[in-house]
């Protein structure tokens, strides 16, 4: 049975979209079958797969709000092992359609639950607000990845997600837990960089994962070739530093045997 993890923040400009992309391309080049679930009407994560928003006839709204199958829904990716379910502009109108609706904050649990067991993993993509698709999102995993800005205000929102996350918990999903805290952006010469990664460590303790996602000019250029950051370019740093994070992931969730010493690639040569 797969695992589903949300990456989840409604702060946008934080590494979300990239996270949820790059984090399943390299669960499927690790050889472990893994769904994308572009649950943002900005549709970014279907696109940084190579789909076209604008092709995507059927999409995870018709999952939601008519009940669709998604096995007809789901589209095979060049990248080895990963498929994708697509949003769609639509998206944005599912909120309301949802609202009457009875149980409605389990609708996206229930679509998931029919290909859960076809994968290892399933990373959902949430869009950058507290609406009901994101609660849906939470309702529907396993566990969350919390993506964080190394900057100023990094902080800011946090704890209001977090709290989202306690609610979901108590009333919706008891099983739902932090996957992790994942620090984005980093940039090793700013000073303020390192103050902020010192700060989340200090308050979240283990909750933060140990790899660090540094700032990288390829992570920016991939989304605009359609492409994964480990097809665009498999030696640059993003795609180390989201392999590293792929194989913390599976050791914390004792789903490799990976030696202490052989849990991380080196950065220091790269």
């Amino acid at each position: 049975m797969g695992k589903i993890i949300s990456i989840a923040n409604q702060k946008g400009g934080v590494g979300k979209t990239t996270s949820a992309i790059n984090l399943a391309a390299c669960f499927g080049v690790l050889e472990y079958k893994t769904l994308l679930v572009d649950a943002d009407p900005q549709a970014n994560s279907t696109s940084g797969v190579g789909v076209d928003p604008k092709t995507v006839k059927t999409s995870i709204y018709e999952c939601l709000v008519d009940d669709v199958e998604p096995r007809d829904i789901i589209i095979s990716t060049e990248n080895p092992n990963l498929d994708l379910l697509p949003a769609h502009i639509d998206l944005v109108g599912a909120e309301i359609e949802l609202i009457n609706m009875p149980n409605r904050e389990y609708m996206m649990r229930n679509a998931l639950a029919q290909i859960k067991d076809d994968y290892d993993f399933i990373i959902i993509d949430c869009s950058p607000s507290l609406g009901l698709i994101t609660v849906n999102s939470l309702t529907a995993s396993d566990s969350v990845v919390v993506p964080v800005q190394c900057e100023y205000f990094a902080l800011e929102g946090l704890g209001k997600l977090l709290n989202t996350v306690k609610i979901v918990q108590s009333k919706l999903n008891p099983e739902l837990g932090i996957e992790g805290i994942l620090l984005t952006m980093y940039d090793t010469r700013l000073r303020l960089a390192n103050q902020v990664v010192e700060e989340v460590r200090m308050h979240f303790l283990e909750m933060v994962f140990d790899t660090v996602i540094h700032r990288n000019t390829r992570l920016g250029e991939a989304p605009s070739f359609g492409e994964t950051i480990i097809m665009h370019d498999a030696s640059c740093k993003g795609s180390i530093n989201y392999l590293n994070l792929a194989r913390e992931i599976l050791q914390k969730n004792e789903m490799t045997r990976i030696k202490d010493n052989e849990k991380y690639i080196d950065l220091s040569n790269g």
